[in-house]
């Protein structure tokens, strides 16, 4: 199989003589030559297209990190898409020679995150280090990631070099990946679903494997049918032992990867309505919903600790007589997502409506609107920047669905910083 892309002035090491020639004549060669532990290649850095403006509603300065006319989507909300220093923002690209994609804050260039022996899925980017976790294949990979900025892309591209390892290969008795990757919060393993998930039972079974990033070795640690898997594998933001999936009879099962135990499951409950679990601060989780039905349901956004039970309103909605579901819509919400340092929890709704909730006083600020038709297209699923001054998620503003980042404004942030300081005094 050989896939065609431009051409670019690669450098490449750590590979055979044919595979150099087809580097750098822009060709990919799906082969089965072995990568050895440590291969270093560049990615195809691609010219700019992202285009600035400010919402003329709230203020907030937006950045449409792609413009082309296939859809481009950023990572879901439960994934990094920032590498740790900010120079890289991850995104997956439907266009013809796209997949695993990249934005350089620094430049507005993208690159293609592609290897010698295939494209990536499932990806997040590390906690503490410039690397990207992804799945090749079977195989589990990092790759460490350097990105040296041009002072003038027009003339001559910024460079992104990658150095491979291969962490894992994930045993074919456990079927496919079928979530992304997840890392654990003090950064020595990994998780994902794999097998039959819901109605796409490929195998009897969903699994959740656990995987050493030192060491390699993969250890199942929860197995159910597969029509009961509703996969979103994601590892505790503040403990290591903690990690989270979809499972039946309950919105969400918390277990321990040490002890392979269930230690909580947000149990379902006749009458609610719950959604979009994500793990926040403390070992709370935050998600949305309520007490009506779909498709006219009210969705606040909650925040759930783990240990007491307890749940609060962060986010509010609302709900009213004979409103209909696209007014309910407006008002309501649908994923939500905080920040790790605990400043803000960010929603979208289904007209494509960005919202930000104060974590300690739940002030509400709508931060931009009107990025989804509803009923119609993809979900904004927001996520966050490292610094918390940055949101990211999907718009349809432009005709296509293009990546969008939006800068909170400093006046928001100021806000904030006051309430502390009146707090203290």
């Amino acid at each position: 199989m050989i896939e065609v892309v431009a051409s670019f002035p690669f450098r490449i090491s750590g590979e055979s003589v044919v595979l150099k020639i087809a580097w750098l004549l822009g060709i990919i060669i799906s082969t089965t030559y072995p990568v050895a532990a440590g291969v270093s290649y560049m990615f195809p850095v691609l010219p700019t297209e992202h285009r600035q403006m400010t919402d003329p509603e709230t203020g907030a300065e937006l950045t449409f990190l792609t413009t082309h006319p296939a859809d481009d989507q950023n990572l879901y909300y439960e994934q990094r898409s920032w590498l740790a220093d900010s120079s890289l923002i991850l995104f997956n690209s439907s266009r013809p020679v796209g997949g695993l994609m990249g934005y350089l804050t620094q430049t507005g260039e993208l690159v293609r995150l592609t290897t010698p022996h295939g494209g990536l899925s499932g990806a997040t980017a590390a906690r503490d280090r410039n690397s990207v976790f992804a799945v090749r294949g079977a195989e589990v990979i990092e790759l460490s990631v350097t990105i040296k900025p041009s002072n003038n892309p027009t003339q001559a591209p910024s460079s992104a070099i990658a150095k491979e390892r291969v962490i894992a290969t994930l045993p074919e008795s456990t079927g496919p990946p079928n979530t992304s990757l997840t890392e654990s919060c003090d950064g020595k393993f990994l998780a994902i679903g794999v097998g039959g998930r819901g109605d796409n039972r490929v195998r009897p079974d969903g699994c959740v494997l656990l995987i050493s990033v030192r060491s390699g070795k993969v250890a199942e640690i929860f197995r159910t049918p597969a029509a009961d898997f509703s996969g979103h594998v994601v590892f505790s933001r503040t403990n290591p032992r903690l990690v989270s999936f979809g499972n039946a009879g309950s919105w969400l099962t918390v277990m321990d990867v040490r002890k392979k135990q269930v230690v909580f499951t947000h149990k379902n409950v006749p009458g609610e309505f719950c959604t979009h679990h994500c793990w926040w601060i403390d070992d709370t989780i935050t998600f949305c919903g309520g007490f009506h039905p779909q498709p006219t349901e009210d969705a606040d956004v909650k925040v759930m600790n783990i240990y007491t039970g307890e749940v609060r309103i962060i986010g509010k909605g609302s709900w009213w007589p004979g409103a209909t579901p696209a007014e309910l819509a407006r008002q309501n919400w649908w994923h939500a997502c905080g920040h790790e340092n605990g400043r803000w929890v960010a929603a979208d709704n289904w007209h494509g409506d960005i919202g930000l909730f104060h974590g300690k006083t739940t002030r509400t600020y709508i931060l931009t609107k009107g990025h989804r038709t509803y009923g119609h297209g993809t979900h904004p699923e927001v996520g966050w920047d490292r610094r918390g001054d940055q949101v990211i998620f999907a718009s349809h503003r432009l005709g296509n669905v293009d990546v969008c980042v939006a800068t909170i404004p400093k006046a928001w942030q100021i806000e904030w910083e006051e309430q502390l300081s009146n707090d203290k005094g």
